[in-house]
């Protein structure tokens, strides 16, 4: 079986810093992504703020990806590439973004509605991705098994009628983006590898409205549901402590 890194206090530190400079950064792209911005100008004050903070923006350049965010609207469920189309009124926009601090790495997602148009149908996808969240974070803690996480996301996910897309998955996370174990958004109680204190996690639920199928467009990147309808994402980075976790991507702004 594949080592889980620990982390050491130093690097504990380090990713502390970079989760807030991370959550601060997603909530600055939150207040500007408003109807008629185009998700290139995000990208753009996204590497600004990198380069303000003394931080890297750890996706540009990642497997060639060419851009610092990730920013998927109403049926593109994660990787789309910052464009030049313009926001719209209700539109549900998730952003997924990672940065790197003296060569570590936090990575987190939010999802939202642009503007002030209604989106009941969003509105109550949001709702259940952030439980979904929370019951996964929940289950993070010394001697739990990953397969709690995913076990906790999938109830919260299919008992609102919603799907998981099973073939994207959270992940450990720290000297590099993607790092051991896997962690499905789906799985059995008591199974997987125990946690430890000093783990690092990215937790994100990944999930659909109508149908778990997805196809990947000509860009190589971009995945959109197979019937269009709407998708989300939401990710914390969290630290496995001694008496549970701490997410580290909590904005100190809001």
């Amino acid at each position: 079986m594949t080592q889980i890194p620990i982390k050491t206090q130093a690097e504990i530190e380090v990713m502390r810093r970079s989760g807030k400079i991370l959550a601060n950064l997603l909530q600055e792209l939150k207040k500007a992504a408003k109807p008629g911005v185009t998700t290139k100008q995000l990208d753009a004050q996204a590497q600004k703020i990198c380069k303000e903070t003394g931080t890297e923006p750890t996706f540009l350049g990642y497997r060639g990806y060419p851009a610092a965010l990730c920013t998927s609207v109403n049926n593109e469920v994660v990787h789309t590439i910052p464009n030049d189309r313009p926001l719209e009124d209700g539109d549900l926009l998730s952003i997924d973004c990672g940065v790197t601090l003296e060569g570590l790495i936090t990575d987190s997602a939010i999802s939202f509605i642009v503007g002030e148009k209604e989106n009941p149908e969003a509105t109550k996808l949001i709702k259940v991705a952030k439980k979904a969240l929370q019951a996964g974070i929940d289950q993070a803690r010394p001697g739990r098994k990953i397969g709690d996480i995913g076990n906790a996301i999938q109830t919260v996910v299919h008992n609102a009628g919603y799907h998981i897309v099973r073939e994207l998955t959270g992940h450990g996370v720290g000297h590099k983006l993607h790092e051991p174990p896997i962690i499905n958004n789906f799985g059995k109680k008591g199974t997987g590898p125990a946690m430890k204190p000093g783990m690092t996690f990215a937790i994100e639920p990944i999930i659909a409205a109508g149908t778990r199928h997805t196809k990947t467009l000509d860009d190589k990147w971009t995945i959109i549901t197979q019937d269009d309808s709407l998708a989300i994402q939401v990710e914390h980075t969290i630290l496995i402590t001694s008496q549970g976790n701490e997410i580290l991507t909590l904005s100190t702004q809001f």
